[in-house]
Formats: C-alpha cells, structure tokens, sequence
C-alpha cells in the first residue's frame, strides 16, 4: 500500500494529522497537559461530524471509558496495566469487559536499583531503614511505573512520598534517559532509580555502582496477581550486569477494546496494522509485524483475551507467519 490513500481528503486527513502529532508532541506540555490524540474516523459529510471509530493514547484508566463505549479502542503502556483492569484489581475496583485487538511488540523490564551504600537490600529495608534515598523517578504523576511502585510499596504499607518525610529526595525525570537523571548519575548524586525503559539507562547505572535489588518470592506472588509478571532480566543482554536475575515485565503496549466491539471493528484494526505495517515505528530490536502482535511472546505479553475479531484476521492469515 502506498504511503498516502489517493484523494484530497486523504491529504486534507494526513495534515490534519501532522498538526495534531505536532501540538501533543511538543516538548514543552508539561505531563497532564495536551500531549495524547484520538483519532476519530466517522463522516464529516453532514451539518456534524458521525463518528464511528474513536482510538486514543492515554493512561490505564481509558479503560473505563472503553468499557462505557466513550471509545472503541485505547492503546496502553504496558500489558501488565491491562491485565489488572481485566482482572479488576490494582487501579480498578471491578474487573472490566476489554479484549486485546493487538500488542505492540516492546520488551521490557522493571527494575528497583539502589546502591549498595545505603545498606538496602530490599522493598522492606526501604521502609525499616528510612534512608534519605536521593531517589530518580518519573515526574508524570500518572505514569504507569508510579502506579507500580506504589503497589509494590503497599506490600509494606508505606507510599513513595513517604521517602520524602525521612529527608530523602524525588529527583523527577522525563524519559528513561533524560539529562536530569543521567547528569547526577554520573556526579555520583542518586542513590536509586526505580524505573523501566531499561535499554536506555541499566548499563550506566550499573557501571556508576547501583544494583537491582531482589524481589522476595511472596512479593513477587503477590504483584502476579495484580498483573506483573515474574520474568528473567539476562546477563547476556547487559554487559554490566553480574547475573541472571528475576525483575517485574514491563513490555508489551495492548490496542485493546470492549468485548461489545463489532467483531468487523476488531478485525478491520488487525487488518490496517498489517497494511500499514511499513509505516509503524516499530521498537529496534523487535521483528515488529502486524502476526506478532496477536500472539504471546517475550515482547507481547498477554493475560487478557483477544477480541474474537482480531482472534479471526490472527486465524487467517496464521499461515502467513
């Protein structure tokens, strides 16, 4: 397929586009501010605009307006999130009717470094100890690795403000690698960085002497249920790091939708995936492709059901992979 539909209101549509991917993308919209899109496909041929198929960016809690059909898919970082509004736990006080269209392929870990200076070894010593940890997070207050801190700090009845009223410190950052983290990394200035996006940021961390600390199994057990898988974070993929060891799955990014979705909705999403596919920005790294977004793998996890939609385009066109 050619990179832009013939027509002029496919060219009107395409910039219309780039305007919008401009305005969200600028990078001086503070987090909270106007920095998602939906994208609406409907019929502007009358005195108002009929919409028929909204798709949003935005935070774990779209589900509920998915679930209400305020939307007809949302698109989320990352699967572990998804999960807990299926199962109704963590954010969501009951479990809620979405299905996976597909997964953007995206591997990825969570990781609690701290250095070995502060005498922590693990969740509870954070609490026991009350250290002023000089701790880097995300300064998104709805970002989705907050979310997980918390319910990990829950396990131990304490909040991550909590650090803050021991004399620590929350050193905010944007992206994983943002100079704000990076630059007092170096200075020798952090004491931790609780944070996914690992590729970007592990190596240097460990190389500046902090260490992943180790999940108990009970702990481990207990943010499963929520959502967060238990996998491996391999020696072989960071040079730095002393061994094997187990961390919390962050990878995966669901295009999800309500079980009420036409099944010809779903299915017309899978199938404009795999047309478009050569336009998608897929993650270096990832064999990135429409197939692979519908089944379980290291970069698509999935504990939430397909849309029997999207479960017949992945069906048919199976012989393809």
């Amino acid at each position: 397929m050619e990179p832009l539909p013939r027509g002029a209101n496919f060219v009107r549509a395409k910039t219309l586009w780039e305007i919008g991917l401009h305005i969200a993308g600028n990078p001086a919209t503070p987090y909270g501010g106007n920095r998602d899109m939906v994208i609406t496909v409907g019929s502007g041929s009358g005195a108002r605009f009929r919409s028929g198929l909204r798709l949003a960016t935005g935070s774990a809690i779209l589900a509920e307006e998915v679930a209400a059909g305020a939307l007809e898919a949302a698109f989320v970082n990352p699967s572990a999130l998804l999960t807990q509004a299926y199962r109704g736990v963590g954010l969501f006080r009951a479990p809620l009717p979405v299905r996976i269209i597909a997964v953007y392929p995206s591997w990825d870990r969570f990781v609690f470094m701290i250095h070995p200076r502060t005498g922590i070894r693990s969740l509870r010593d954070i609490k026991e100890k009350r250290y002023p940890l000089r701790v880097c997070v995300r300064e998104d207050p709805t970002h989705s690795t907050l979310v997980l801190i918390d319910q990990a700090f829950a396990l131990h009845g304490f909040k991550l403000k909590d650090i803050e009223s021991w004399g620590g410190k929350l050193v905010v950052c944007g992206s994983p690698f943002d100079a704000r983290r990076m630059e007092p990394l170096r200075r020798g200035e952090l004491d931790a960085i609780f944070d996914e996006g690992i590729k970007t940021w592990l190596n240097e961390a460990l190389a500046c002497g902090l260490a992943p600390i180790a999940l108990q199994p009970s702990e481990f057990e207990q943010l499963g249920r929520l959502g967060w898988r238990r996998v491996l974070l391999p020696k072989a993929r960071f040079s730095h790091l002393r061994e094997d060891i187990d961390a919390l799955d962050f990878s995966g990014w669901p295009i999800y939708s309500s079980a009420a979705l036409a099944d010809e909705a779903a299915y017309d999403i899978c199938a404009a995936i795999a047309a478009r596919a050569q336009e998608i920005p897929w993650e270096a790294g990832t064999n990135g492709n429409a197939l692979q977004m519908g089944h379980e793998s290291e970069e698509t996890p999935m504990d939430v059901p397909l849309h029997p939609g999207a479960e017949r385009w992945y069906r048919e066109h199976a012989a393809s992979m």
